[in-house]
């Protein structure tokens, strides 16, 4: 008797094993979210191009750099000397560079105290305003100089309040003196801020009244139904709901420490010196490009940066002890 014929397998076609989890989850996120993602490439674009890709130009605070020692900048890069922290040791050892540091943190103080409320009492004053047009006639009004050059800052303000300007010929009409104030360099950390303040504090009022929109207001209707009258009511909810932006922004502002600005200053330099005019960014210039020290300017340009960096990290951990979001969370 013969063996039955053996039965064979059924053959089951070859498939390509699953995708990863990984990689399944990051496709279906590009398929819903590339609406989103092509809205942001451009924004992306104008980051790397214009902000990250400069970076790498940091390296010539290592270097003598010499534009000349290539063919092209590139070359000029690789074959420029390396001298380790050199431009630093001859830039901490600059006088130059103390002064500008010096005029750079006062008049970071000074805006701090005098400057940054400003944007919140406006906002709170406007919030105020019960008619619609009126508010919106005055909110328009206050941020219109925010689109004005620094050129048109200055040249304003030296119509107004210059040697030859309208005051200064009232002053003169009435038999007096008039005051040296576009030139005076012992009063001219109040002229800057001014100026910032002219030009910027109705800028900055948008955010917080953006923020002010989104108090519940049944919170104000139940205060007042409990007797609270209107300081009260501004110290117990407006306040409060204003405070993660006045901390967030106060975070964004010390990152943003030591750049206070280089047309207004570079504008104004001139008038009043180098002793009061000069900060860190016109330091930079006039040494990176008016005198060719790259290395050293870029030095300083460098320090600047990192102090920014370390306020900024030190700025959000405080936050985060008193309990805020800050600028961003730990994982």
């Amino acid at each position: 008797m013969s063996a039955p014929p053996a039965v064979e397998a059924p053959v089951r076609p070859r498939t390509d094993p699953p995708p990863p989890r990984n990689a399944r989850r990051l496709r279906d996120r590009l398929r819903r979210d590339w609406p989103l993602l092509v809205m942001v490439a451009p924004a992306f674009l104008l980051v790397l191009v214009f902000h990250y890709v400069p970076t790498l130009g940091n390296v010539v605070a290592f270097q003598d750099y010499n534009p000349f020692a290539g063919a092209n900048p590139f070359e000029a890069f690789l074959y420029s000397e390396w001298i380790g922290f050199g431009n630093f040791e001859a830039l901490f050892e600059d006088p130059s560079f103390w002064d500008s540091l010096r005029n750079t943190l006062a008049i970071l103080v000074f805006q701090l105290i005098f400057y940054f409320p400003l944007p919140i009492m406006l906002a709170l004053l406007l919030h105020s305003v019960l008619s619609p047009r009126l508010r919106a006639f005055i909110q328009s009004v206050v941020y219109l100089p925010h689109f004005f050059s620094w050129v048109l800052v200055v040249s304003f303000f030296q119509l107004m309040l210059g040697g030859a300007g309208l005051l200064a010929q009232v002053v003169r009409d009435a038999g007096y003196t008039p005051p040296e104030i576009m030139t005076n360099p012992d009063t001219f950390i109040v002229l800057v801020t001014s100026q910032a303040v002219w030009k910027d504090a109705g800028w900055g009022m948008i955010i917080f009244l953006a923020a002010l929109a989104a108090i519940d207001p049944t919170l104000y209707e139940a205060a007042a139904a409990d007797g609270a009258g209107r300081w009260r009511r501004l110290w117990h909810i407006t306040l409060p709901g204003l405070r993660s932006v006045i901390i967030l922004l106060l975070i964004l502002r010390l990152g943003d420490a030591l750049n206070v600005g280089f047309e207004q200053f570079i504008l104004q330099r001139d008038a009043v010196g180098r002793q009061a005019a000069e900060v860190l960014d016109t330091y930079v210039y006039y040494r990176g490009v008016v005198v060719q020290q790259y290395g050293i300017g870029a030095a300083a340009g460098l320090f600047k940066a990192v102090v920014g960096l370390v306020l900024i990290l030190a700025a959000n951990k405080i936050a985060h002890r008193f309990g805020e979001q800050g600028i961003y969370q730990k994982s």
